[in-house]
């Protein structure tokens, strides 16, 4: 009974340590993509892209760097599409 009970629980062991790898794998590519997103973001107002469009520079406030960090680089891009498109989202 007590090896049963060993091989339950190191079986036991070996499934949490693997959900726990793919539970942070999954989480360190978000992190990932959220920094990627705000750098992106950041760096299309110190090189002023946006005034290639004719638009101004899209304001960096607690709105815009949520949304980048939930979403990352392919929210920064819708972000940019509607800027352009005038369907900015402001804080006042």
């Amino acid at each position: 009974m007590d090896i049963v009970g060993s091989v339950a629980v190191i079986i036991l062991a070996i499934v949490v340590a693997v959900i726990i790898y793919f539970l942070l794998k999954k989480f360190v590519a978000l992190v990932i993509n959220a920094i990627v997103g705000i750098i992106i973001l950041f760096l299309l107002n110190v090189f002023h892209v946006m005034g290639l469009f004719g638009a101004p520079d899209i304001p960096i406030d607690w709105v815009t760097v949520l949304v980048s960090a939930i979403g990352g680089l392919v929210v920064v891009i819708i972000v940019v599409i509607l800027y352009l498109a005038g369907c900015a989202v402001y804080v006042r």
